[in-house]
This record gives C-alpha cells, structure tokens and sequence, in this order.
C-alpha cells in the first residue's frame, strides 16, 4: 500500500508548525527505495540518493539507514554525507566545472569520484597517477528528460565528456596511468522510456572494453515519478528484467561480471514530500480568480522554473464546490504556481498543499523579497519531527557586516 499523508494530519501540523512548511514522510521514501532493490534483484545493483534533491541531514541519515549510498555534487554535500554518517566507499562525488582543488579535497576524504572533463582527468592522472581510482563521466549524446533544462545527455550539454573523445581518453589514461574502476552516464531526469536506459546500456557496453579495470557501470538515474493523477511513471520492474537479460549476456560474451550503480534522487524523496501554505487572499479579476497564497519562488521554484506540475489540493475545504483558480504567490515578480487550476472551493485562510514536494523544493529555495525560509517536518513512524526550524528576522542578517 503506498504511504500518504491524511489532510488531516497535514492540518494538524500547519497549525502545529505553522505555514508554509514542508513535510516529509520517511516511510515513502523507504518504499520508494525497496521498490528499486526489487525492481533490480537479479542483478548486481546498488543505489546512491543523489542528494542534491534534498540535503537535511536527518534525510541523509535516514536514507543512510536504509542502505542507500549518496551521490553528491560539491564538496559540502561530501561533507554533509561524512556528517550523516555515510562510509566514504558509499559516497560517490560527481562535480562539474569545479576548481581542481576541490576534487583534491574529495580524494583526501577518501570517496569514489567521478570526472566529466579531459582537463581535469589530466590534471588528475599527472598528480595522483594510478594510486587512486576514478570514474570517468561520459556524454553518450542521447537526449531523454522531461525538457530541455532537465536534459543532460545531448550533444549540446555541459555534462561529461563526449563519447566521439575516447581516443583523447584513452591517451590521458595511458600516460598518466590513471585507474578507471568506473564509467558513467546520466542522460536527464523524468524519463518515462525505459529503452533510454537501454541504449545507455548498450553504450556503456561498448565502451567497457577501453577500460580493464573496470568495475562498474553507473547509469545515473532519471526515473519518473508521476506528479499528475493519470502520470505515468518509469516502469522499473521492465527495465529490471530486461537489464538482467543484457548483464547475463555481456557476462557470457566477455566473462566480465560488472556492478550497476543508478543515483536516485526525484525518485526517492518527491512523493515523500508536501508543502502546505495558507491562502492569503482570494482576489477576483475580469478574468482571472486569484488564490494568493502565503509563498512564492523562494520557496518552490519548480513551476516558475521548469514548468514543472504540482498537484495542488484545498485540504482545509476537500467537499467544497469546485472552482477554477490561478495559485500565486506573494512575491513581487511574476509567481504562478499553476494556471486554471480546477480546486474546491478556496476561501482566505484555507490551507493548499503541494504535492510530490520533497525534491528540489526546500533545497531550491532563497530569501528573496527578504522572506524567511519556511520549517521543515519529517514524520517517521506516525510522528512528527521538526528538523529545520523556520528563519527568522535576524537569520537574514547572519553573514552581513555593518561597515556604515
């Protein structure tokens, strides 16, 4: 059965914690992970949370608990993965366009990393040579994702080093004596078509043979999760199957047997999410029917960003007739939560609640306009934790310093 939040558990902590706030629920995520473990059983899998999605360090520790590795893409995320308590075998660090120092700092911690760029692979393999492993992040050139900012894997990308550059990796390789334990690829997020992972696969295949002393083979992630009633979502026990059928038939054909490592990040923590704000006002125009509520782009950048869905619910009003709104924040710019949104009746005071919240939504957010980031609540066995408490005035003027 999938783990949801009742409305009125919701309520019940918006008056508690006040709003906006967010909320996460530990067992979605569990269930999220276990779906994953099942989906890929037949073959050598384990998963690293790519924790860019979301940071706190009481979600760090319990997807730690879980078994989870992490994968992080700056040096502070590394840290915050030590902190959580995470081996640093099980911390995997994929940075991009970082000073050179920085991924010196990620070897003097110990933790598996991973180059997308030939300056730095050289840079690398002159100063450490063969005396510690890496992963080399490749571009396949394949284009996947919900959209274009959310792609990765396209010619035109910033990510990895493109496949077409193999002869120029493989001569920093051999001349630096670098070794490469590892190959990567991550072609973009909301992948609904398995036969992307598929394709990577074959890719990742064909390249296995530069490498002798290969170890694994990580496809980065992508899954979708639905965010809309009739979404669909990535059918990971297909592509489970089908991936244990090419594993078995690489193995016998080269006698290599290969770990595959996938970092999911949207997957495991986004249905674990909500964000729960007051409506402010509702204000009538000639056209339109405002719900203002009491947020905005600081704290949920997603739908001005990526025009990404957020299924919105009146969880203070879930019988009222229902209506057509426009959801906007209180932000001075331009920050519509969603057009024309069908809802029950919204009345000033109501609480809404955003849905599939818990990624990219606290971890996007600022202090914009001078607003205060909001709380965050993590409910774990029935019962709420709160694991961030919300700004407060003086917290905007924590790093200022008054010279006038």
């Amino acid at each position: 059965m999938s783990q949801q939040l009742s409305r009125e558990f919701l309520i019940q902590l918006a008056n508690e914690y006040g709003t906006p706030l967010y909320v996460y629920h530990a067992e979605k995520i569990k269930e999220q992970y276990d779906k994953l473990k099942g989906a890929f059983g037949k073959i050598n899998a384990r998963f690293y949370y790519a924790c860019k999605a979301l940071t706190n360090i009481n979600v760090l520790k319990y997807v730690n608990s879980l078994g989870a590795g992490v994968d992080c893409v700056s040096i502070y995320e590394v840290k915050l993965a030590l902190k959580a308590g995470f081996d640093p075998k099980n911390i995997l660090y994929t940075p991009n366009c970082v000073d050179f120092q920085e991924i010196v700092a990620a070897k003097d911690l110990g933790v598996n990393i991973n180059i997308d760029n030939i300056s730095i692979l050289e840079q690398f393999g002159n100063k450490f040579g063969s005396s510690y492993p890496v992963c080399i992040r490749l571009n396949p050139h394949i284009m996947a994702g919900g959209n274009f900012k959310i792609s990765t894997g396209h010619v035109d990308s910033k990510f990895g080093i493109s496949i077409h550059q193999m002869r120029h990796i493989e001569r920093v390789v051999k001349s630096t004596k670098l070794k490469v334990t590892g190959v990567h690829m991550h072609t973009g997020s909301e992948i609904k078509d398995i036969g992307v992972f598929l394709e990577g696969l074959d890719v990742m295949f064909e390249i296995t043979s530069h490498f002798p002393d290969l170890e694994f083979i990580d496809l980065g992630s992508g899954f979708k999760v639905p965010y809309q009633p009739d979404d669909p979502e990535t059918d990971v026990n297909t592509l489970g199957q089908k991936m244990a059928v090419a594993f078995k038939n690489f193995e016998k054909e080269t006698g290599k047997k290969l770990q595959v490592w996938f970092e999911p990040g949207k997957y495991l923590v986004s249905q674990c999410g909500y964000f729960v704000v007051k409506t402010n006002v509702v204000k009538q125009t000639p056209a339109t029917v405002f719900a203002g509520v009491n947020s905005g782009f600081n704290h949920l950048i997603r739908p001005m960003f990526y025009e990404a869905y957020h299924h919105i619910e009146n969880i203070s009003n879930p019988n009222g007739p229902e209506r057509i709104y426009t959801v906007v924040g209180n932000i001075c710019e331009t920050d519509t939560f969603a057009w024309d949104r069908k809802l029950h009746e919204v009345r000033e005071g109501d609480y809404l609640v955003f849905y599939n919240a818990g990624a990219y939504g606290f971890e996007m957010s600022s202090n914009f306009n001078s607003r205060l980031k909001p709380a965050e609540v993590l409910v774990k066995d029935s019962k709420a934790h709160l694991i961030r408490k919300r700004d407060e005035f003086e917290d905007l003027l924590k790093n200022q310093i008054e010279v006038l």
